[in-house]
């Protein structure tokens, strides 16, 4: 299908088809925008020549130590500028970059060292007594470490292994990088956040990667020498590709080693901060900061969020403070974002709050790079744009996963129906955006009533006393299970379990209201999504 009668003569050649790979992106930013600036992390500053010429050091830093094509090379970096070349560097040698959590306990470090055969670890200087616990459980040979020391974070190198700016001393900054020969090599591989059981090894492609990074560009509308805030940790589906991506319009990358309120404005005022992606709890630190930590200056800064759907009242309050929120949402096996809440000003723009900031928090539509998002109910059928019929989230593009490393079943049952299966309930609404109901494994269902836990946050989430929230499911000898909710308050404001419940019952249908109510510091992880699988097991000893 598509071939013309006679193709002879049309064959694939080096002059007219290259493997796409994200590699390409700084190699021309080099050539073409080489003074301009490129790696910034406070005094540290980096043009596109010598961001160049320092991942060529570390490519050929690595190839010297032994790393070949195909092997694996760890990281347990915070968003420092080292973690941004080893995005560049490790592949640019042929070798396959695993980011960790940099949260992970050692138990879980030395299962993904062992899983992923690392043979180099890059580690900060804070995070080598983890890697020294993970590698004395490990069954397998143990990673060389590699001790990355930020000094201007009041660290001093240990002295127990090579560091880092010593390692890059010893590479060619004129070293040839190794490209792919086909564009469906491995890249990278991320883990899971392994909250049941051990975490799976996700694994991404040159091909993926740098369609993530087009058709980022075209949703976010990116145009040249933007300045970026990597507040979205490097490990978490590489930093949603973002740093691959910033040499294409020859932007500048602002590393941000510890993201709070206070430095997040800082940044964005000293450095000219034009975008960053960043999860709710980063939006409600920004709204609920005191007037002495916000920013000063007054240009629109554009923000994806993803993790759990933003209420709209977060969206509402941190609006007004020059942020404009475009909620996006994917997987760590769709490299991150693939759909996003693309507003329609001539559709929607005349709306009142309420209805505009509901329409933000949906997940919306795909993006330009993916296939299919579609919402498919049992026996593959497509749901009703009625915004009630309820499926599950279903994928197929180009930026889904390669599949789970050294584990075929689960791969099988993932790409099940030729699909990749989100586990995510979803509805779509009558201009056919797609709004999440509910992780599968979150749906409360009391009574015989499907709860969406989601519906309950977003009405909690409205109380003027109320930081952050998340519902779970709390045993129940009645119903079975029932709404629990877990509130962080406001800084200075109280509230009680009473006033909650009797919010939520003006807002929902009385089976929806919460039972029980604690207050209390939510658990997070590093990218600030809410553990619910802890919040599950403090529910179950109530």
């Amino acid at each position: 299908m598509g071939w013309m009668n006679n193709e002879t003569g049309l064959e694939r050649r080096t002059a007219n088809h290259v493997p796409l790979t994200p590699l390409s992106h700084l190699r021309r930013a080099a050539e073409l925008f080489g003074d301009r600036e490129a790696l910034i992390y406070g005094a540290f500053r980096l043009t596109y020549s010598e961001y160049h010429a320092r991942v060529s050091r570390l490519a050929s830093a690595l190839e010297n130590a032994g790393i070949s094509a195909g092997d694996v090379v760890a990281a347990l970096l915070p968003n420092i500028p080292a973690h941004a070349e080893a995005h560049f560097g490790v592949p640019a040698c042929g070798a396959v970059l695993n980011s960790i959590n940099t949260r992970l306990d050692a138990d879980t470090v030395a299962y993904i060292f062992d899983h992923g055969e690392a043979r180099i670890v890059l580690a900060d200087t804070s995070l080598l007594p983890v890697v020294e616990d993970a590698i004395a459980r490990m069954e397998g040979p143990s990673p060389r470490v590699i001790e990355v020391c930020d000094r201007d974070a009041g660290f001093t190198p240990t002295g127990r292994y090579q560091e880092y700016e010593a390692f890059l001393e010893g590479g060619d900054p004129e070293y040839s990088w190794v490209m792919p020969e086909d564009e469906w090599e491995s890249l990278t591989l991320n883990y899971t956040s392994g909250t049941t059981g051990r975490p799976k090894g996700v694994v991404y492609h040159h091909r993926g990667a740098y369609l993530m990074t087009m058709g980022t560009l075209v949703s976010w509308q990116m145009t040249r020498y933007p300045r970026y805030l990597t507040i979205v940790p490097m490990f978490h589906c590489n930093g949603w590709n973002h740093i691959w991506m910033l040499p294409l319009v020859a932007g500048a990358v602002v590393c941000c080693r510890q993201p709070s309120a206070s430095e997040v404005n800082r940044l964005i005022d000293e450095e000219g901060v034009t975008h960053f992606g960043g999860a709710p709890i980063l939006l409600n630190m920004l709204a609920n900061a005191p007037e002495e930590e916000r920013r000063t200056s007054q240009h629109i800064v554009q923000v994806f969020t993803a993790g759990a759907p933003p209420p709209a009242a977060t969206l509402a309050a941190v609006e007004p403070l020059g942020f404009n929120v475009m909620q996006v949402y994917g997987l760590t096996e769709t490299y991150g974002h693939v759909t996003e809440s693309l507003w329609r000003e001539d559709l929607w723009g005349a709306e009142d709050d309420e209805r505009r900031f509901r329409r933000k928090a949906r997940a919306g539509v795909r993006l330009p790079m993916m296939e299919e998002v579609e919402v498919l109910a049992e026996g593959g059928r497509a749901v009703e744009w009625d915004d009630t019929d309820t499926g599950e989230i279903m994928h197929r593009g180009n930026t889904v996963m390669k599949g789970y490393y050294k584990d075929p079943d689960a791969s099988e049952a993932a790409f099940a129906g030729g699909y990749f299966h989100s586990g995510d309930l979803a509805v779509r609404d009558a201009e056919g955006y797609i709004r999440i109901v509910d992780r599968a494994k979150d749906i409360i269902i009391s009574g015989g009533e499907n709860v969406s836990s989601v519906s309950v946050e977003d009405v909690i989430a409205r109380h003027h006393s109320v930081s952050l929230c998340a519902v779970v499911a709390k045993p129940d000898e009645k119903w079975g299970e029932v709404p629990c909710a877990f509130i962080e308050l406001k800084s200075g404001h109280n509230a009680t379990e009473a006033e909650i419940i009797g919010f939520c019952r003006t807002h929902l249908a009385g089976f929806m209201a919460p039972k029980k109510v604690v207050f209390g510091e939510l658990p997070k992880t590093a990218t600030g999504k809410i553990q619910k699988f802890e919040l599950r097991q403090a529910a179950k000893a109530l």
